[in-house]
């Protein structure tokens, strides 16, 4: 959890839909990745999937915490390719991706 709300962080979200036949679509039929960055540093500094099962979420959080995203989104994609071998993996990717798309959207436009 985030101790001190620095005025450098922002919060971004992306989402994608599930896959179509997996017991998680059938309860949501989308994923969400909130990420709250550092843009000074632009890391990670928390994060969120909105799951039904809190050890989905706290193994995804937990991988992404403390991540650079300064390189871009592709060491992130690989991470979870390789960690999480689950049937809505590209979901889970596409949803990263858009969330780390805003956040670079966000960092232009200032």
């Amino acid at each position: 959890m985030i101790g001190e709300m620095k005025d450098s962080y922002v919060f971004v979200a992306g989402f994608a839909q599930l896959p179509k036949g997996t017991p998680v679509f059938e309860e949501r039929k989308s994923i969400g990745c909130l990420l709250i960055v550092d843009k000074e540093l632009d890391i990670i500094v928390e994060c969120d999937f909105t799951f039904i099962k809190d050890i989905t979420n706290n193994f995804l959080s937990s991988l992404l915490r403390g991540q650079f995203l300064g390189n871009g989104v592709d060491h992130l994609t690989k991470l979870i390719e390789s960690r999480f071998l689950v049937p809505p993996q590209k979901a889970i990717v596409q949803a990263v991706v858009s969330a780390y798309n805003r956040y670079i959207e966000s960092k232009e436009n200032l």
